[in-house]
């Protein structure tokens, strides 16, 4: 009988930690906050266009010659093809630094725009897939951004 009592504690005991431990696995699931991090742009390379910045989908990012730092000129036709980036929460890759982007507003259309060291970001319409820099020294004033872009 003392035997039947021995086993009978220890399989309690034994029950009694199982679901000990199945309680704190739940409690450690429920107290963690449901966040997702920032979609991070990318640092690619092209032969063509060497590394270049590109949006979380590997859109390739361009800077426009012709802007000044915090305007944007380029509207109307020119921003059909050369669409505005817009993404307000992302991460930036390593050699970048996140202080270096900021937002304008739009003169034209009031949407605001990401702009990196002062100068707004846009795509190019005829980039149709991750990888694409078909916009690539187009006109000599649009380029892709890298760490090394040094506007003028």
């Amino acid at each position: 009988m003392k035997k039947g009592i021995y086993i009978l504690a220890i399989l309690s005991i034994l029950f009694v930690l199982a679901a000990c431990g199945k309680s704190t696995d739940e409690k450690i699931e429920t107290n963690q906050p449901a966040q997702a991090p920032a979609e991070s742009l990318q640092l690619l390379e092209n032969e063509k266009a060497g590394k270049y910045l590109a949006d979380p989908k590997g859109r390739a990012l361009y800077y426009f010659k012709k802007d000044e730092a915090g305007k944007s000129n380029c509207s109307g036709d020119c921003l059909a093809n050369w669409p505005a980036f817009t993404q307000e929460d992302f991460a930036v890759p390593e050699g970048f630094d996140k202080k270096d982007f900021a937002t304008i507003t739009r003169e034209d259309n009031g949407v605001k725009q990401v702009t990196y060291k002062g100068f707004p970001l846009y795509y190019f319409a005829k980039d149709t897939q991750k990888g694409d820099v078909s916009g690539q020294g187009v006109k000599d004033v649009w380029f892709v951004v890298n760490s090394e872009t040094e506007f003028k």
